[in-house]
């Protein structure tokens, strides 16, 4: 299947973990040949009015930049880097690891492994507590 339409059903996952309060983290990984991009970190960021958007930290050699998005906009930042240069992304949730991956052939594929994380993030708690999420 395209690894286009496959990040678009991984990116699903991960608004679903955040509804369901089992969000952990995010990160993109992997890069294609040596560049000064290392990682893209993605974490929830509480917003004062109530709701939550991404904070984005691009991890270079040298630096890093931390970005602000709404998941939309998250979501359309993330995948402008999907072979440019990461080829994987990973979700980790309380109830699994999911990971997605880009071939040679261009092919997107989802992996799902037991989880890593026992809790839920710090933010992802904190939203439960106000009633951001109701799971």
């Amino acid at each position: 299947m395209p690894y286009q339409t496959v990040f678009i059903e991984f990116f699903e996952h991960v608004k679903e973990s955040i509804n369901q309060g089992t969000f952990a983290k995010l990160t993109l990984a992997k890069t294609i040949g040596n560049t000064d991009l290392k990682n893209i970190y993605v974490r929830l960021h509480i917003l004062e009015s109530g709701g939550y958007n991404f904070a984005l930290t691009f991890r270079y050699n040298s630096h890093e930049s931390e970005y602000f998005h709404s998941p939309d906009e998250a979501f359309d930042v993330l995948r402008t880097y999907i072979k440019n240069p990461f080829t994987s992304a990973l979700l980790f949730t309380t109830e699994m690891d999911l990971t997605f991956k880009v071939n040679k052939k261009n092919a997107g594929s989802l992996v799902e492994q037991a989880p890593t994380f026992k809790h839920a993030s710090p933010p992802m708690l904190e939203m439960i507590k106000r009633g951001i999420v109701q799971i």
